[in-house]
C-alpha cells in the first residue's frame, strides 16, 4: 500500500493522505540553524545543538505521535469554523491535501470549503532563521472574511532542562513584542546574546505570547480558545509558557489570492554590542531588523528558495548515475544523497526517534557518515574530521560522543568503546581519496581539547591504530571494552561468585572480552593507514605486518569452519559460534572481516558469505545473529534485552547490510550484491509501506527481522550509518567508482542481467562521464586511448571533461 509516490523530475515525495503510518518528516537547513518537520508540520527548530540551543518545543512518545511544531490555523469570519491547512493539530477532514518534502523544505498544501492553501517551509542559505510562506487562494463565488493565526511554542533552549525544571522555567519565562516581532528573550537576563523571534509580514489584529492565553485552561492545540473566538488577548509572557502567534485578518474576493510571510530565527548579538542604558534586560535588535525586514519580502523569499534549489543542483551533481534500476537512479542520484547530508549533519542526534538530548554527535557516527557525505562539500568534511580528531583522548581512545556547540566529548557516555579510535583512520583515508588533500595530516590538532597538547593529524591517526595494539586479549584479538560497533554486546560482565550479581567492567582495560570484529575492522584501518603513510612518504610496512599478524590471528582464533566468530566473552567463552545454543553466526564480521581482505584470498571469504545466505538473509535484509536469544543473558549485557527479532537480538540492523553487499562485490559476486541491496532500499519497499511503516524515501536503522511477529516492520528511520554505507556499497563497489589515494578507479561488479550503466563523477575538479557496457573482452579506454582496465585513471586537470569506456565480461 502507497502513502504517496516519488516526483523524480522535481526531487519530491508527494505525500497525498496525512494519515501516513508514522510521521514522515524531512529536515529543513543544511549549515547551522536545523528543523526536523513532519507530513502535517509536526516538529521543532534549533540552532547548531539540538539540546543546548532548542528553540520550540516538541513532546515526544506523545498521543498523538506528532505533537507539537510550526502550526497555522485558518478561521473563516462567516461560520466561525476554523481548521489547519497541514491537517495537525485540529485533524479537520480536509477536501484537499498533499504533502511535497524536498530537499531541505517541505510544502503542504490543501483545500476546505473553497479556500486553497499551501504552506512552505525552508532554512535560507547562510541565515540562521526559517522562512514559513502561507498562499490563500479563494475559490468560492463569494468573498472570504479569515483570520490567520500562527503557532510556536517556545523551548527554553536547554531542552532537557525544559523539560524536567519546571520550578525554575514557570518563573524565567520572558518575551518583548514590538512592532509586530515576538521576541523571545527567556535566558537573555544570564547570558545577554541571545533571543528567538518570530515575525509576520502583515499588520497584526493582535497576537498571543503566553500559552495558556492562546490556547484556554483545559484546552489542548486541536481547539485554541483564541482561535474558536477569533481574537487574540495580546498576553505578554511573564515566566509560565512562552508562546508565540500573530493573527491577521484578510478579506479575499473571489479568485483573489494573497502571500502572508511568517520568519522564525535565531540571533546572536556581536560580542561588542553596546547595551543603551548599560544593564538594560531589553534586548539589541538593532542588527537583526534588517534580516527580519529582508526574509519578510516576498521576492527576497523568492531568491532564498531559487538559492537553495541551485544548491542541491550543484551538490547532487557530484555524482549522478542512469541504471536499467529505477530505484537506484532515484537512491542514488537524489534520496540517499540527500540523506547522507542530513545524517553529516545531525549525526544520531535528533528524529522522530532521537530526541536530541540524549546523543550528540558520535565519534564512530560521524566518521561513517564521512563516506557519504565527503564527495559533496569536502571542505565541510575536513572541518568535521579535525573536530572529531581533537575530542580523541591522548592514549588513542575517544569519547563515544561530544556535543556539537562546545565540540568537547560527552563525558556522560564516556569512552571505552574500542573500535571508535580505528574509525577516525577510515574517516580520514576517504576524506584523502576524495580530495587529495594531504595537507591535513599536518594540520595540529589537540586531545581531549586541551591547550598545548597539539599534534599533528597523522599523529592520531598513529595513536588510533596503537590503542588497539596496546590493548590486546589473550587469544591475541583486540580486547572489547565497553563493547565495540554492537553497542548493545557487553561482554565484559562478570561474577566473582557464581550466583551473585552481575558486574560490567566498561573501561578498555579492565576486561579480557575479545573482539573479532575490531580485529577485522584492525586490519581493513591498518591497509589504509598503510596507504597514507606510503602516499606521504613515512614508513608503512609496519602498519601492513600488522595487518598481516591480525589477520593471521583471526584465522587462527576467529574462524569458525563455516563463517568468523563474534567474540569472545569476559570468561574466555566464544560466541559467534556453531557450538553456542544461541547467537551462532553473527553478521558484523562476515562483513568487516571480508572488507579488510581476511578470507579472500584462501576461500575463507565464500564460505562465510554462504552462510550468511542460508542463515542470516531474509527478504527484508540480512538479520544480525541466529539463533535470535530468547532469554536474557547477563554475561552478554544488553544484546538479550531485546525480544528476538528486534534491534540487536536478530533484528534486520540495516547498518551492516551493506558490509555484505561490499564483501560480495569482493569476491565478484555481483548479482549478491544487488540483490542485497534491493532488500532493503527504501524506494524498492514504498509498495508496502503500510508494513515497512517509516519513510519510502530514506533508510531506517532498522526493520524487524523474522523471529518477530512484526517482520518487515522499520523503525528509527533517518539518523543512522547505512545511509553512508549504501551509497558505498552501491556507487563504489557495484557500480564500481571508487575514489582511490591516486586517482579514480572503475571497477564495477554489476547485476548479470544488466547491459551495463552511464554515470557522470565529479572528482578533484574534473568531470569523469563514464559509459560501462556488456562485451565479451574487459577493455578500457579514456579519451579514446586505451588503458589498463585494472588501473587507476589519471588525474585530469581541472575543469576538464574525461571520456571513460569501460567493457565488462
Amino acid at each position: 500500500m502507497r502513502f504517496g509516490h516519488f516526483d523524480d523530475e522535481r526531487r519530491e515525495y508527494v505525500i497525498d493522505r496525512p494519515d501516513t503510518p508514522l510521521p514522515w518528516i524531512n529536515y529543513l537547513g543544511t549549515e547551522s540553524y536545523f528543523g526536523i518537520i513532519s507530513n502535517t508540520a509536526g516538529g521543532y527548530s534549533f540552532y547548531r545543538d539540538a539540546r543546548l540551543r532548542r528553540l520550540t518545543r516538541y513532546r515526544y512518545n506523545n498521543a498523538p505521535f506528532d505533537f507539537g511544531g510550526r502550526y497555522l490555523y485558518l478561521r473563516d469570519a462567516g461560520s466561525g469554523e476554523y481548521w489547519s491547512p497541514t491537517w495537525q493539530p485540529t485533524q479537520t477532514e480536509l477536501d484537499e491535501y498533499e504533502c511535497r518534502h524536498g530537499l531541505s523544505y517541505t510544502q503542504i498544501a490543501s483545500g476546505y470549503k473553497g479556500i486553497k492553501a499551501k504552506v512552505s517551509y525552508f532554512v535560507p542559505l547562510g541565515e540562521t532563521l526559517e522562512v514559513w510562506r502561507l498562499q490563500l487562494t479563494n475559490e468560492r463565488e463569494s468573498a472570504a472574511e479569515l483570520s490567520v493565526f500562527s503557532s510556536v511554542e517556545f523551548a527554553l533552549w536547554d531542552a532537557q532542562d525544559d523539560a524536567t525544571n519546571y520550578q525554575r522555567n514557570f518563573n524565567t519565562g520572558q518575551v518583548e513584542v514590538e512592532d509586530g516581532v515576538i521576541y523571545h528573550k527567556t535566558e537573555y537576563r544570564e547570558r545577554r546574546d541571545h533571543f528567538a523571534y518570530f515575525a509576520c509580514s502583515e499588520p497584526l489584529a493582535g497576537f498571543d505570547t503566553q500559552r495558556e492565553a492562546f490556547l484556554g485552561p483545559y484546552r489542548a492545540w486541536d481547539r485554541p480558545i483564541a482561535v474558536e473566538r477569533g481574537t487574540s488577548s495580546d498576553s505578554v509572557a511573564h515566566g509560565w509558557q512562552p508562546h508565540g502567534s500573530h493573527h491577521v485578518r484578510i478579506t479575499l474576493e473571489p479568485g483573489e489570492s494573497r502571500e502572508i510571510g511568517f520568519v522564525l530565527g535565531y540571533w546572536e548579538n556581536p560580542k561588542d554590542a553596546k547595551f543603551d542604558p548599560p544593564g538594560s534586560q531589553t534586548i539589541n535588535k538593532q542588527t537583526v531588523r534588517p534580516v527580519i525586514e529582508r526574509w519578510l519580502q516576498q521576492e527576497t523569499v523568492d531568491a532564498g528558495f531559487a538559492a537553495l534549489r541551485a544548491n542541491w543542483d550543484r551538490l547532487l551533481g557530484t555524482l549522478q548515475v542512469h541504471t536499467p534500476d529505477g530505484d537506484t537512479n532515484r537512491m542514488v542520484n537524489i534520496w540517499n544523497a540527500y540523506q547522507n547530508m542530513v545524517t553529516f549533519n545531525m549525526s544520531r542526534s535528533t528524529s522522530g526517534f532521537e530526541t536530541g538530548i540524549g546523543r550528540g554527535m558520535g565519534f564512530r557516527d560521524s566518521n561513517q557518515d564521512l563516506l557519504g557525505f565527503v564527495h559533496m562539500i569536502p571542505e565541510r568534511a575536513r572541518e568535521r574530521i579535525l573536530d572529531i580528531a581533537a575530542t580523541q583522548l591522548s592514549t588513542g581512545g575517544a569519547y563515544h560522543q561530544y556535543q556539537p556547540l562546545t565540540k568537547r566529548g560527552n563525558n556522560d557516555i564516556g569512552s571505552g568503546f574500542n573500535d571508535d579510535p580505528l574509525w577516525l583512520i577510515l574517516g580520514v583515508a576517504a576524506y584523502l581519496k576524495e580530495s587529495g588533500d594531504l595537507s591535513i595530516l599536518d594540520a595540529p590538532v589537540p586531545y581531549d581539547n586541551e591547550a598545548g597538547s597539539e599534534q599533528p593529524l597523522y599523529d592520531h591517526l598513529q595513536r588510533s591504530l596503537q590503542y588497539t595494539l596496546d590493548r590486546l586479549g589473550p587469544h591475541g584479538l583486540p580486547l572489547i571494552g565497553r563493547a565495540d560497533w554492537n553497542d548493545c554486546l557487553n561482554l565484559n560482565c562478570f561474577s566473582d561468585t557464581p550466583g551473585e550479581p552481575f558486574q560490567t567492567t566498561e573501561n578498555a582495560t579492565g576486561g579480557v572480552a575479545e573482539s573479532v570484529f575490531i580485529a577485522g575492522q584492525f586490519v581493513l584501518a591498518a591497509k589504509e593507514l598503510a596507504g597514507i603513510a606510503q602516499c606521504v612518504g613515512k614508513p608503512h610496512q609496519e602498519y601492513l605486518d600488522a595487518a598481516e599478524k591480525m589477520a593471521g590471528t583471526i584465522a587462527e582464533h576467529g574462524w569458525d569452519g563455516a563463517w568468523f566468530r563474534r567474540a569472545y566473552d569476559f570468561y574466555g567463552n566464544v560466541i559467534g559460534s556453531a557450538s553456542n545454543d544461541e547467537g551462532q553466526i553473527f553478521v558484523e564480521p562476515q562483513g568487516m572481516c571480508i572488507m579488510g581482505g581476511v578470507g579472500v584470498e584462501d576461500g575463507l571469504a565464500v564460505k562465510a558469505l554462504a552462510s550468511v545466505r542460508e542463515r542470516l538473509a531474509t527478504p527484508h535484509g540480512v538479520v544480525l545473529q541466529q539463533p535470535a536469544y530468547s532469554s536474557y543473558r547477563l554475561e552478554l549485557g544488553e544484546i538479550s534485552s531485546y525480544p528476538p527479532g528486534y534491534k540487536e537480538n536478530a533484528g534486520i540492523f540495516c547498518h551492516t547490510n551493506p558490509w555484505i553487499m561490499i564483501a560480495e562485490a569482493i569476491v565478484g559476486n555481483g548479482d549478491a550484491a544487488f540483490d542485497y541491496y534491493r532488500r532493503i532500499l527504501p524506494s524498492a519497499r514504498e509498495a508496502i509501506s503500510e508494513v515497512h511503516r517509516c519513510e519510502p524515501y530514506v533508510y531506517a536503522q532498522m526493520i524487524a527481522g523474522k523471529d518477530a511477529p512484526t517482520h518487515g516492520e522499520a523503525k528509527n528511520s533517518w539518523l543512522t550509518g547505512t545511509a553512508a554505507y549504501n551509497f558505498t556499497a552501491i556507487s563504489q563497489w557495484i557500480l564500481g567508482i571508487r575514489p582511490e589515494l591516486t586517482g579514480l578507479r572503475v571497477d564495477p561488479v554489476i547485476p548479470s542481467d544488466w547491459p551495463g550503466f552511464t554515470a557522470v563523477r565529479q572528482f578533484r575538479g574534473a568531470t569523469y562521464r563514464i559509459s560501462v557496457t556488456r562485451g565479451a573482452v574487459r577493455a578500457l579506454s579514456v579519451d579514446g586511448q586505451d588503458f589498463d582496465p585494472a588501473g587507476v585513471l589519471p588525474l585530469a586537470p581541472e575543469g576538464s571533461v574525461v571520456e571513460v569506456n569501460l567493457t565488462v565480461s
